[in-house]
């Protein structure tokens, strides 16, 4: 019998399944895949958060943004009850911003003007504030969406590292006896494609969200700011009504 024969009758595997080449990989290569199938399964625990946790924040906006058109002036705005978390913050600000300016809120030209402002600069904060808590997590994605491929060649390029070695010791250049290293280490690269596909397309999709979301606390805010200003030229704002 050849030699080639014997000796890839005796190293080859008779599981050629992707489990059974996991198994029989290097304990590197292993480390690898083990490490990337947690990334990928911690891309989906991050969708599904975020997906829930935005779908919580744009209706909560939304309705604060019904709420803001509904109502003809910031003082019945602040009587109302049960308001959503986002228009209840940004009514606090206004309130507190009148108060600090310690005059009467129905004031006129350049007065009235800075608490505009004033108002303007305190309500960007909350809604930059209000973004950044929305996209925590996704950067992660990010990194598991650049970084998998490169992890999974790594563990590729050691898995044909060690196919080669054990062509050196075999002393033959039988196929059938490298093959089943280099499927291992080819594994690996698929298993980084498997965890970094999802990891960008989950994170396109939650940056869309909070595109939208972002877009959602904008109008609630200039709905406000709108409403302010009426209520200051008309003089219809009491400020005591906002404590």
């Amino acid at each position: 019998m050849n030699p080639d024969s014997i000796v890839a009758a005796v190293t080859l595997p008779h599981d050629l399944t992707p489990f059974g080449m996991f198994m029989a990989a290097d304990l590197v290569v292993k480390a690898v895949m083990v490490g990337l199938i947690a990334a990928s399964l911690v891309t989906w625990v991050i969708l599904v958060g975020k997906v829930l946790e935005l779908f919580a924040l744009g209706r909560a906006v939304r309705r604060g943004v019904a709420a803001v058109a509904a109502e003809a002036g910031i003082a019945g705005l602040a009587r109302r009850t049960r308001l959503p978390r986002p228009l209840a913050v940004m009514l606090a600000e206004i309130a507190d911003e009148i108060a600090q300016t310690g005059r009467d809120a129905a004031g006129t030209g350049v007065v009235a003007g800075g608490l505009i402002e004033r108002v303007r600069s305190r309500l960007s904060r909350l809604e930059a504030a209000a973004s950044r808590r929305a996209m925590v997590g996704t950067g992660l994605l990010a990194t598991i969406g650049s970084t998998a491929p490169f992890v999974g060649l790594f563990g590729t390029v050691w898995g044909i590292m060690n196919a080669f070695v054990g062509i050196s010791e075999s002393q033959t250049t039988n196929l059938a006896v490298v093959a089943p290293g280099i499927a291992e280490a080819l594994l690996a690269t698929a298993t980084g494609l498997v965890a970094a596909i999802p990891a960008v397309v989950v994170y396109n999709h939650l940056a869309r969200r909070t595109a939208a979301f972002r877009a959602d606390m904008t109008d609630l805010s200039e709905g406000l700011i709108r409403t302010l200003s009426r209520d200051l030229e008309t003089g219809r704002l009491d400020a005591g009504s906002l404590n």
